[in-house]
């Protein structure tokens, strides 16, 4: 699980030989392939991903307020919160990772998405996002604070951090059925199915 994630590609001795220039230039593209999913084939085609991107793309549905704010004002948070449990590295690049999905979002606000296509939006979509997620996990950071709270909260309850984060998920597909329709919602679980098994693809590597 996430956790276990963490522990291993944020140890030292895994990036003893790798410079923080390399990394940081790693977590650039990743963070830019995940904005270029969100931009050019998810969010104006109503497909949502889980977590703080899933929810950022809500928010910014209801209140037409670029997605881009959501994703920086909603994951810092959490964050901070896991300070002291992920160390001072892992919230850095992963606010450095936030920042760059943050401000790439709001560079590709204005274009139009690249594909209507349901199918083709789903693969694109989906191999985009999970690739840019892999990525920036794989050198060091994360894009998304509720997996933050899921490792905070299963070491106070007797829930994995897996079902926490499914749970989290679940809501926030539910919530997008009233927003944007049922087929919309099936379209979301689609893709994020095919982002988290190309995230491990990715991380696994």
């Amino acid at each position: 699980m996430y956790k276990e994630r963490v522990n291993h590609y944020h140890s030292t001795s895994r990036f003893k030989y790798i410079s923080i220039g390399k990394r940081l230039l790693y977590i650039f593209f990743g963070a830019s392939l995940a904005a270029i999913s969100l931009q050019l084939f998810m969010v104006k085609n109503h497909v949502i991903d889980g977590g703080i991107v899933g929810i950022s793309i809500i928010l910014s549905q209801i209140s037409n307020i670029e997605i881009g704010l959501f994703l920086l004002l909603l994951n810092t948070p959490f964050l901070f919160l896991g300070y002291s449990y992920l160390g001072k590295r892992f919230i850095t690049l992963s606010l450095f990772a936030i920042l760059i999905l943050s401000f790439g979002s709001h560079l590709l606000e204005p274009y139009q998405a690249l594909t209507d296509n349901p199918l083709l939006v789903i693969i694109f979509g989906g191999v985009f996002l999970g690739l840019g997620i892999g990525i920036v996990i794989r050198y060091g950071g994360s894009l998304d604070g509720t997996e933050v709270l899921a490792i905070l909260f299963s070491k106070r309850s007797f829930f994995t951090i897996g079902q926490i984060v499914l749970f989290i998920n679940f809501f926030i597909f539910g919530c997008s059925i009233f927003i944007f329709g049922v087929k919309e919602a099936i379209f979301s679980l689609a893709t994020f199915f095919i982002a988290y098994k190309t995230i491990d693809l990715t991380i696994n590597k």
